[in-house]
């Protein structure tokens, strides 16, 4: 007996280690899967999402403990910043998973990029990287602006369906809340998002008027500021919501009618600014390209500099004149 068990000792470790290891494997990737899941991902983008608002009530306060960086250091220095909390804000809007110092360090490596490789590979002067590394700077700010709109924009679009599933909600005897909860889960992002945290607020704890309040500051859309103080109103003095609700929403469809109409109206207008603005910049590396020597004076003649310097600020009069003429609001 004990020769056998000598013999498959090492067959039995082998087994023993292979499940030890196969347990250590099931185990890390279970705890992974705590933290980096898709439930932990959606509890974490609602809670980022709801420290959005401005609200400094003790009832809200549990909810809206956002780091502004991941280090506390940074984030205590971060917050004597003025304005910061104001850019955490815009990141959360343009529903981007970025904290504040991410997004600081990613504007400084690549202006520090910019200016690092503009001497060797273009051989421009400091004075000239440094004026290309400010500019570079800004991408990351003009891309998180850029993916705010288009979200807010997609959410305008969004509104008036949703304000008629919430007045069919509350005609079918629904309450508000569970119509707002109608609205998170049946209709799609990002509007969904928004009104599923209005919901989860409500059932923290907070007031009806403070979670409207604080979607508000989430997504500043007229038209749902719009919504909001319709239903404040109605909730002090009365009357058929379903009945303002369907107003506000035939009233949000006709302006966005308008809008677009205008948009077709202009559309000449704006393709007409963009190529004035575009053309003297392809006509000038079109000449540089084939007659180098024709248009190296513009930046090698200190003449030449002068004309380059007024021309471009000239041109920058231009296309804002430009933009307020083809940007009408309505």
């Amino acid at each position: 007996m004990q020769q056998s068990l000598s013999e498959h000792f090492f067959l039995i470790l082998a087994v023993l280690v292979c499940l030890a290891v196969v347990l250590l494997v099931e185990g890390l990737y279970l705890l992974w899967q705590s933290y980096h899941g898709p439930e932990a991902k959606k509890i974490e983008h609602r809670l980022r999402v709801l420290s959005a608002s401005s609200d400094a009530s003790g009832q809200a306060v549990v909810l809206r403990q956002r780091m502004l960086s991941n280090l506390p250091l940074m984030t205590r220095l971060l917050q004597r910043v003025p304005r910061v909390h104001q850019l955490d804000r815009m990141i959360v809007q343009a529903d981007l998973g970025w904290t504040v110092s991410f997004f600081l360090l990613a504007s400084l490596a690549l202006a520090l990029g910019a200016f690092a490789l503009a001497g060797p590979l273009l051989h421009q002067s400091d004075r000239v990287a440094a004026a290309l590394a400010v500019g570079v700077a800004w991408l990351p700010l003009l891309y998180v602006r850029r993916r705010r709109g288009k979200r807010m924009r997609r959410m305008e679009q969004q509104l008036p369906d949703a304000l008629d599933l919430l007045g069919r909600s509350l005609r079918a005897g629904h309450a508000f809340g569970a119509g707002l909860q109608m609205i998170g889960q049946e209709m799609a992002d990002p509007i969904a998002s928004e009104f599923r945290f209005v919901h989860d607020e409500m059932n923290f704890g907070v007031s009806l008027e403070q979670a409207l309040t604080n979607l508000s500051v989430r997504v500043p859309i007229t038209d749902l500021r719009y919504f909001v103080v319709a239903v404040l109103i109605q909730r002090e003095s009365g009357g058929n919501l379903t009945e303002v609700l369907a107003k506000l929403s035939q009233l949000i469809r006709q302006r966005l009618k308008l809008f677009w109409r205008i948009r077709i109206l202009s559309a000449e207008g704006r393709l007409s600014a963009w190529v004035l603005g575009l053309m003297p910049f392809v006509l000038a590396a079109v000449m540089n390209l084939f007659n180098p020597a024709f248009m190296s004076p513009l930046w090698t003649d200190p003449i030449g500099i002068s004309i380059l310097r007024t021309m471009l600020m000239m041109m920058a009069v231009g296309v804002l004149v430009l933009i307020k003429c083809t940007r009408i609001r309505v």
